[in-house]
């Protein structure tokens, strides 16, 4: 499977938190990836080559700045009793859209919410009371947006293939 990430530039004391927070609280992901934001989720292997020139005719396109200013918990359909923590920005949305869009010629199931994960939680009431511990601490974050990446993943490898620099 392909995805295509955008690789946030945090200050240093916010890209220790969110990979402690992801260490914690997602483990198995924080193990392979650190923070990122997920532009294209599980594409086939044979979108690569449309991936590769799609990425590549992105580089001439700004770098951006954002914000992480929010927590949000998506709970996962019943009987699971689990939701996922994202941190969600406001700035730097629009264009985080854009390039989803751009990376993806066919809409998914339903609206792209750019989103850093913090974490996968086993009960709802846990994530809530770790987003307003986190919110209260570590929010706003302000971060930018300055080179995309495509990756291969196969199981428990993560392979970058392709990685490209905005503004190039």
């Amino acid at each position: 499977m392909l995805f295509v990430v955008a690789w946030p530039m945090l200050a240093e004391a916010d890209e220790t938190a969110l990979r402690r927070l992801r260490a914690q609280y997602h483990p198995g992901e924080a193990a392979l990836i650190g923070p990122h934001i997920t532009l294209v989720f599980g594409a086939a292997a044979d979108e690569e080559t449309r991936l590769r020139k799609a990425l590549a005719d992105l580089a001439s396109r700004r770098p951006f700045w954002f914000m992480l200013d929010r927590l949000v918990r998506h709970d996962l359909a019943p009987p699971s009793r689990a939701a996922y923590l994202f941190a969600m920005p406001a700035d730097g949305a629009a264009e985080l859209v854009d390039l989803h869009e751009t990376l993806n010629p066919v809409p998914g199931p339903g609206p792209f919410e750019p989103h850093i994960t913090v974490g996968l939680f086993d009960h709802a009431a846990a994530a809530e009371q770790v987003a307003r511990i986190v919110q209260r601490q570590h929010l706003p974050m302000h971060g930018r947006v300055e080179e995309l990446a495509l990756l291969r993943r196969d199981g428990d490898a993560l392979e970058t293939v392709q990685t490209i620099r905005l503004g190039q």
